[in-house]
């Protein structure tokens, strides 16, 4: 051992974040967390892990404060407290006193700083409390701000609520890039229940969770052709489009090489729509078991069923034969997320009806086509989805 250092970055997957005297460099974990965005890896957490090579004799906390110099002894105290930490593998508290051999191992946030502007925007509230909201979200509008797009967002209108109707904030996590508080993402023209943490605990707790698969994640979606068989595990690494044309950077695309990402959906089939003029539309139910960026439309394309209006990845513009409004954006929408709360532990469920234009598109595919009704195995009866209505048309 050289130096006053007495514990040593390990070799694995924190060693890039730690500098050579041990302190977690702030700009190779900013760079982490873009760089997993850039990859559609939405599930990252940067962790890093540190192995004493002697009797200390400290606070967990107070030592934690020597390496990770750009969060404050509070927070990081918040944040083993969320279960952001383990020493030896167990859940740590703040207090523990570190001895040689032991080996730390904690999850770090993206360093903070920004604001978001709060703008008047509408929301529909499904869920909210002091740690969490839970909203539905519209079509047409982005979660967050990106590269030009400061004003206008989900988190715009967030902070608006918070000052004006229901108080409290978002959580300070991911304010390095304009992300206070999101938890997982949904696609600007992708409707549907998204949760955003409004504490660092909240936070970090939903954030394990989405990690560790726990969270049921529902979409529905009406796609081109005949989907088969009834039920299908969809297992197919996920990366970054290789063309470097105009367009390519924002696609993802099946990679088996070391650029794709482990990427799972299940594709369960709930009506079947036989056309004679066309090869048939399906109404499919998804549940992710990963969170990759734009994961359900890839998976779905590369199958060779794009999603209706979807044109980033071959789906085509609906027209509907009665002169109705066309489809001409993805008919996909987050029908259900179920999670445990982050501090009570209580189930939370949280459903959304389908927006109108896929309940329209459903209702003229059962009227024009007849549907095959599929009853395969897990899936969510339709009334969950606020269809009730459409159950017996």
């Amino acid at each position: 051992m050289v130096g006053p250092d007495p514990g040593k970055p390990g070799e694995d997957a924190a060693a890039p974040l730690v500098q050579p005297g041990g302190k977690v460099d702030r700009e190779a974990v900013r760079l982490a967390y873009e760089r997993a965005r850039e990859e559609g890896d939405e599930d990252f957490l940067a962790r890093v892990r540190f192995e004493l090579q002697r009797d200390l004799r400290t606070r967990l906390d107070k030592y934690l404060v020597t390496r990770v110099t750009f969060m404050s002894r509070s927070a990081l105290q918040r944040l083993i407290d969320g279960g952001g930490a383990t020493v030896n593998g167990r859940p740590a508290k703040a207090s523990n006193k570190l001895r040689g051999g032991d080996v730390v191992e904690l999850i770090i946030p993206p360093p903070p700083s920004g604001e978001i502007e709060p703008e008047d925007i509408p929301l529909e509230v499904i869920v909210e409390d002091e740690h969490l909201i839970v909203i539905d979200k519209p079509a047409d509008i982005i979660v967050h701000p990106a590269r030009s797009e400061n004003m206008g967002t989900i988190l715009n209108a967030l902070a608006w609520r918070f000052s004006h109707v229901s108080g409290g904030g978002l959580s300070p996590v991911g304010e390095e890039f304009a992300r206070p508080g999101v938890v997982h993402r949904l696609d600007r023209h992708t409707s549907g229940c998204i949760v955003f943490a409004k504490t660092e605990e909240a936070h970090w707790k939903l954030g394990r969770q989405f990690e560790n698969r726990t969270v049921d994640k529902r979409y529905l979606a009406v796609v081109q052709g005949l989907v088969g068989p009834d039920t299908q595990v969809i297992d197919l690494p996920l990366g970054p489009h290789p063309s470097k044309a105009k367009g390519a950077r924002e696609k993802r695309v099946v990679r088996h090489d070391d650029l794709g990402k482990p990427s799972v959906t299940i594709c369960r089939v709930r009506e079947r729509y036989r056309m004679d003029d066309s090869p048939g539309f399906t109404l499919v139910e998804l549940e992710l078991k990963t969170g990759r960026t734009h994961q359900i439309r890839v998976h779905l394309s590369y199958l060779g069923h794009p999603i209706v209006g979807d044109d980033m990845y071959g789906g085509r513009v609906f027209e509907f034969s009665d002169g109705s409004p066309r489809i001409e954006r993805q008919a996909l929408h987050a029908a259900l997320l179920a999670f445990a709360h982050p501090i009570t532990g209580e189930p939370v469920v949280c459903v959304s009806r389908p927006r109108e234009e896929i309940v329209r598109l459903i209702r003229w595919l059962r009227q024009r086509a007849g549907a095959q009704v599929v009853h395969a195995e897990g899936t969510v009866p339709l009334v969950r989805f606020g269809l009730d209505a459409l159950e017996n048309t």
